[in-house]
């Protein structure tokens, strides 16, 4: 089973119930058990967080940030305030992962923004959707080239349940990236796009025992892009199935 302090849950899961009630809905993610999340938007809600994180047992290890988008300083400043040690890109344009120049030039960016992190003792990563592994060139994932492109400062975040949908062996990818995987995302569904079929883990199609033992060493982050029933339900399974009997290490 998953250690709980190696557990986290993407705060993006409970977006509607940060904007019902933030101080509240940080207090039920640690009354079912998580004691980290990974945070986004974390320059608007750096205060709202420096509040909440320590007075519900909480930190965060990992945010979310489009360091490749928007201006890097404040980012950093967010991060450096929380504690937060590694700032992970979540997202670039589809349309740049078609060749495999295009996609060195993402990481040359990453690479550049490595450089500028570590000045403020932050890590820079990389998170995956589906098309990053659905771009196949030369017989290699998408992903797999802007691997072959990155420096070794750069870590990858990999979201199992896109890697799925985009094709991909999981439990193969993550043993060729190796301790390059600091985090992966958990989650779990129907393997389609749809959004509104992802369940909690355990309750889905995706192979989520092969998937953590391919990544022994990464940080467990629960993630549900959106859920059709109460999205504490989905949050809480989660941790049961990971942290339960017969959830692997």
């Amino acid at each position: 089973m998953v250690a709980v302090d190696n557990l986290s849950l993407q705060l993006y899961t409970v977006r509607g119930k940060l904007e019902e009630d933030f101080d509240a809905t940080l207090a039920r993610i640690a009354q079912i058990g998580y004691t980290k999340v990974e945070p986004f938007g974390v320059t608007g809600f750096a205060d709202r967080l420096a509040d909440a994180l320590p007075k519900h047992g909480l930190s965060a290890p990992t945010t979310h940030a489009g360091l490749l988008r928007d201006e890097a300083g404040p980012i950093y400043a967010a991060a450096k305030r929380l504690g937060i040690t590694t700032v992970i890109d979540p997202h670039t344009d589809p349309a740049r992962w078609q060749n495999a120049d295009d996609i060195k030039v993402i990481a040359d960016g990453l690479n550049k923004a490595a450089i500028e992190a570590a000045d403020h003792g932050i890590t820079v990563g990389y998170h995956n959707h589906q098309f990053e592994l659905e771009s196949k060139i030369g017989g290699a994932h998408g992903l797999e080239i802007l691997v072959d492109n990155l420096s070794d400062d750069v870590i990858l975040e990999v979201d199992t349940y896109w890697a799925a949908v985009g094709g991909a062996d999981v439990p193969a990818l993550l043993g060729k990236f190796g301790d390059r995987v600091k985090a992966i995302h958990v989650k779990d569904g129907d393997g389609t796009l749809n959004n509104k079929a992802q369940v909690a883990v355990g309750d889905g199609v995706i192979a989520v025992a092969d998937i953590l033992a391919a990544a022994p060493g990464a940080l467990r982050v629960v993630e549900l892009d959106d859920y059709t029933g109460e999205i504490f339900d989905a949050v809480e399974g989660s941790y049961t199935f990971l942290t339960g009997e017969g959830a692997p290490e």
